[in-house]
């Protein structure tokens, strides 16, 4: 048997095994394959608990629904990341070392990233230790605690990583990216933040407790739950180790961005060896789950630009004139961004490929793409999703966003049924509405000549 025919083979039985051992029953309009419970305590903490088998294995995650969209005060971005780093500070009770040496000892795995809308803490361990990881948990949400001299040796360290981010020419371009294609909102800055607030942090201490304190509040948290326990007593362990924690969240003064009326262009000359990198990035709508012209922005990057399309086909494997070339929608709470993103062999080639993909583009406002095609793509994000939910840190990882983003676990089903309702014409109609000229970002980024 075939290495691919043993991957097909092994794929499918995945796919069967979490459609089997999903204890939820099928329903209309319900993707999500397993059983889950939510309650919200007193004080606004959110919790969402979903049992599974899976041998004693369990994730917990903390998502914070405050990400770099929430550094709406002039010279404080990046403050949101710089927690990231803080939370494993520790508490009085439990100070870093301690809380490291006890993750250490339980065989636990603990980590945590942040983008745009959220911060998200999570650690994979087994269910006997439940209880040990809700107070070390709790604590530290609770009781963060750090000196001037830790806030400072911290900031050091997130201004050393925003250096070592700049050698790598997709994040120098993603950083002129957003800062062209906005003007106003939050989304203007990286998840590291602009360069001059990074350098200015070390002097902001008495910020960064305010930030925690407006913050990180049992409103603004949700607590996601997957994997070898049960519901009932695990909620009682979340009123005993949250239930006293109060409330204070205070919501961030998000500016409007103001509606694009005209094309932007911008370059950016890296400093290092690299091929050219042509991105072209069009406004597109926020998440709403039950938008069906937002779920065909999801749609629409596969159709025009995924490795089934026409012009994958010439450009990266016929002509060959290209490394890649790919588009990306990824929702967020904002209106945010729909971006193609391509490497090109040649310098001389980035106007020919640029208008090859407005090209591409101008078809799918004029022309319906065919049905089949269309279901096999919708088919295949269905799949794609579902069989990567055979492990509770599967689970949680794919759904934290959304769960960020709405606070609720019910728009996971609710964007299935949007994305299983697009037709051709809706293809068409948001080909139309969203990727048009005077809304869109052009940015260029060049390595420096040999």
């Amino acid at each position: 048997m075939s290495i691919k025919l043993i991957s097909t083979v092994m794929g499918i039985f995945l796919l069967w095994s979490v459609l089997l051992t999903a204890s939820a029953p099928e329903e209309k309009g319900k993707i999500f394959p397993y059983s889950y419970q939510e309650k919200v305590l007193k004080n606004g903490l959110g919790v969402i608990i979903v049992p599974m088998e899976s041998s004693g294995l369990v994730s917990y995650y903390t998502i914070a629904r405050t990400g770099s969209r929430d550094e709406y005060e002039p010279g404080h971005s990046g403050f949101a990341h710089f927690f990231e780093h803080m939370m494993f500070r520790g508490t009085k009770k439990y100070p870093g070392s301690l809380y490291d040496k006890l993750i250490t000892e339980m065989g636990a795995d603990a980590n945590a990233y942040t983008s745009n809308d959220l911060t998200c803490f999570y650690l994979n361990f087994t269910s006997r230790d439940l209880e040990k990881i809700m107070e070390l948990e709790s604590d530290r949400f609770q009781n963060l605690w750090y000196t001037e001299q830790a806030f400072k040796t911290e900031a050091g360290t997130v201004h050393g990583e925003y250096l070592k981010d700049l050698s790598s020419p997709f994040f120098a371009l993603e950083e002129k990216l957003m800062d062209t294609a906005f003007k106003n909102h939050t989304y203007k800055h990286t998840t590291m933040g602009f360069r001059r607030d990074i350098e200015a942090m070390p002097t902001m201490y008495k910020y960064s407790k305010s930030f925690f304190q407006r913050y990180y509040r049992p409103e603004n948290i949700v607590l996601f739950i997957v994997g070898d326990i049960d519901p009932v007593s695990t909620f009682n362990l979340v009123g005993k180790y949250y239930g006293n924690w109060g409330k204070g969240y205070v919501p961030p003064e998000i500016p409007v961005e103001p509606e694009q009326k005209g094309k932007r262009r911008a370059e950016v000359k890296f400093n290092g060896k690299t091929l050219p990198i042509l991105t072209i990035a069009y406004k597109a709508p926020a998440f709403d789950p039950e938008s069906i012209g937002m779920a065909a922005c999801y749609l629409m990057g596969d159709l025009i630009f995924g490795e089934t399309s026409d012009l994958y086909k010439k450009l990266v494997l016929d002509e060959q004139r290209v490394q890649f070339i790919s588009a990306d929608f990824s929702a967020s709470r904002d209106p945010g961004l729909f971006t193609i993103y391509t490497m090109i062999k040649k310098e001389n080639d980035i106007h020919p490929i640029e208008k090859e993909i407005y090209s591409a583009v101008k078809y799918f406002q004029t022309h319906k793409v065919g049905k089949k095609k269309l279901e096999d793509i919708k088919s295949n994000f269905k799949y794609s999703f579902l069989m990567g939910l055979n492990t509770p840190s599967h689970v949680a990882d794919n759904l934290a966003r959304i769960i960020a983003m709405t606070g609720d676990i019910k728009a996971v089903d609710q964007l299935y049924t949007s994305l299983e309702k697009v037709t051709p014409e809706n293809i068409l109609n948001a080909a139309n509405e969203f990727l048009i000229k005077d809304k869109r970002t052009i940015v260029i980024l060049k390595g420096r000549e040999k």
